[in-house]
């Protein structure tokens, strides 16, 4: 969140897209960025805020920024989710909880649209399922019905 900037969501005309490109200066991997869709909630977001940044939303230009203009550190998006998550009284939670609990929801859901556990760790941007394994809670209610029905 901290690296993204316009150009990584909008295409040649300056339209935020539906996609988002992510290069590997703007991640920790090393095997060539990826792309990945937008949920339409985040698109109609990304949207609004480039309409109310004005001349500010320019491609090289982050999204996030601080009231100093300058870009925002990962350290900083932290702070603020751990600042979010205890003024809400979310114990436990950090800025890493929503991508867990993506690709868990991801991980029990994707074969009912005809994709599979491959598809999360590309979204997760794993180079190994083994990485998004650790990122994805059982369910032992689940278990005991996917016995039952076998």
């Amino acid at each position: 969140m901290a690296a993204l900037t316009w150009a990584m969501v909008t295409d040649a005309a300056g339209q935020v897209t539906d996609v988002m490109h992510v290069p590997n200066r703007a991640r920790k991997g090393t095997t060539g960025g990826r792309t990945m869709p937008l949920h339409p909630d985040l698109q109609a977001a990304l949207m609004m805020l480039q309409t109310g940044r004005g001349d500010m939303a320019t491609p090289e230009r982050p999204t996030l920024f601080s009231e100093r203009g300058g870009g925002v550190s990962p350290a900083t998006v932290c702070l603020w989710f751990h600042r979010l998550s205890t003024s809400l009284k979310m114990d436990g939670c950090s800025s890493h909880s929503g991508r867990r609990t993506f690709m868990t929801r991801a991980a029990r859901t994707v074969s009912q649209f005809g994709g599979s556990l491959r598809d999360v760790q590309e979204l997760a941007g794993h180079t190994s399922l083994a990485m998004t394994q650790r990122d994805i809670e059982g369910d032992t209610k689940a278990k005991r019905t996917l016995v039952a029905l076998l």
